[in-house]
């Protein structure tokens, strides 16, 4: 046993310190990135927040709105095959690598790829997303490998970890960006389940900093409650900022609604909570718990408002410490410790 002392934050511990400022407008500032993979040699300029890869976020629906912002979406894993064929065959050479094709490690991941890929030109599929709770074992780690020997040219994307070394070791396996994050989703009920996590601030701090060192990148995935988290992300390294809440209940969920009280709501469920494995799955495997829940979401219209008010509350945090560029948003940015009460917005 190891007890380490240093404290570690979450969103909800800091604000950030405004500063001087020569920007007059909030129309002044930059949001597009544009990023230089080493592994797969690819550029991609966005701006670098991503769909979450879960039931109503990651939709194909969702990605066409996105695309319209340059912003990118992580498809869910299950959509049918020719599904598929057709979204991908529907977008241009310039859309495709905004979006994500999702898949995990098993072996029936590697056959539904491979199934789809029979049906359509490997190269309509410029990004992979591999995705897995614990991106902590071996055969992870050797299937990331393997995938980028397969498509050395693609976008990759793999995770989840929180500390520093794994981020290296993915990197060092070919995966150009690695997420970040265990346990600090909404719907997410890993650190109550097993007792393992890392408060969010802190992983991406220290795994941004890992990373840019050996020329990765890194995407913060999950915590984020209101635009505000968002800012605290990019200004604290992260490259991408992947949500999933703050996405869903949306029209483009694709999702069935229903009213209650006289008000429309949605499903919103964590990719590893009870309905989601009854769902794709047919039930919880043995072995296992459930580490998600399920919240119902009341319906907020097409996603448009809502990327507007994250785009707005993003570029408002830039005036507020000088920032004319997403990219120079870590260089400029102090964060300051507050208590929670400081910070009501939060709920548990």
């Amino acid at each position: 046993m190891r007890l380490e002392e240093d404290v570690k934050l979450d969103f909800k511990d800091v604000l950030i310190r405004p500063k001087r400022s020569t920007l007059t407008s909030r129309s002044e500032v930059d949001l597009t990135r544009t990023f230089d993979f080493k592994s797969s040699g690819q550029s991609l300029a966005t701006v670098p927040l991503i769909a979450a890869n879960m039931d109503g976020v990651g939709t194909m629906a969702m990605a066409r709105a996105f695309i319209a912002h340059k912003m990118l979406v992580a498809l869910h894993k299950y959509y049918p095959t020719l599904e598929l064929k057709g979204f991908f065959e529907s977008l241009t050479p310039e859309e495709a690598p905004y979006v994500f094709y999702t898949m995990g490690i098993k072996e029936r991941d590697v056959e539904q790829l491979d199934a789809l890929l029979a049906v359509m030109d490997e190269g309509r599929i410029a990004s992979i997303c591999i995705d897995v709770a614990n991106g902590y074992t071996e055969r992870f780690v050797q299937f990331a490998g393997r995938v980028r020997a397969r498509f050395p040219d693609k976008i990759l994307m793999a995770g989840n970890v929180v500390t520093g070394e794994m981020v290296e070791e993915l990197a060092l396996a070919g995966v150009d960006i690695i997420k970040v994050g265990i346990g600090p989703g909404s719907v997410c009920t890993t650190r109550k389940m097993t007792g393992v996590g890392y408060p969010q601030l802190s992983a991406v701090i220290e795994c941004a900093d890992a990373a840019h060192g050996i020329g990765a990148r890194i995407c913060s995935d999950g915590g984020c409650q209101v635009p505000g988290d968002v800012a605290k992300a990019f200004g604290a390294g992260a490259d991408f900022v992947m949500m999933g809440s703050m996405f869903a209940g949306h029209e483009e969920a694709e999702m069935e609604r229903f009213t209650k009280n006289g008000k429309e709501y949605l499903k919103y469920y964590g990719s590893s909570s009870q309905e989601a494995m009854q769902k794709h799955h047919g039930g919880v495997a043995k072995y296992r718990a459930s580490e998600g829940k399920s919240v119902e979401i009341e319906y907020k219209g097409p996603i448009e408002n809502t990327l507007q008010d994250i785009l707005g509350g993003l570029r408002s945090a830039c005036t507020y410490v000088g920032a004319a560029h997403l990219r120079e948003l870590p260089k400029r940015t102090t964060f300051i410790r507050v208590t929670q009460q400081l910070n009501p917005q939060y709920k548990d």
